[in-house]
């Protein structure tokens, strides 16, 4: 992991424009970061997502969908930049 990475593990509701945010309760969901993994600096990895085995994110990537193991990804939000 290199420096100022973000685990964001909890989330919010938005689906009721009615409720005032404010007042919703959080949404909660592990972020696993299977073996051998680089995470690039200023990278963000969201809630409920799984980093597969072997796989580098790449400085400044949101991680918003499981990454399949051995995948270079980047950009914002992550895609597929190669597998290694």
């Amino acid at each position: 992991m290199s420096a100022h990475t973000v685990f964001a593990s909890v989330g919010h509701q938005y689906d009721d424009p009615a409720i005032p945010f404010a007042s919703r309760s959080g949404i909660k969901k592990k972020i696993v970061i299977e073996d051998n993994v680089w995470i690039g600096a200023n990278a963000v990895i969201i809630q409920g997502v799984r980093v597969g085995a072997g796989s580098i994110i790449g400085a400044g990537a949101v991680v918003t969908k499981d990454v399949e193991p051995y995948s270079v990804m980047v950009g914002v939000p992550a895609r597929l930049l190669k597998r290694r």
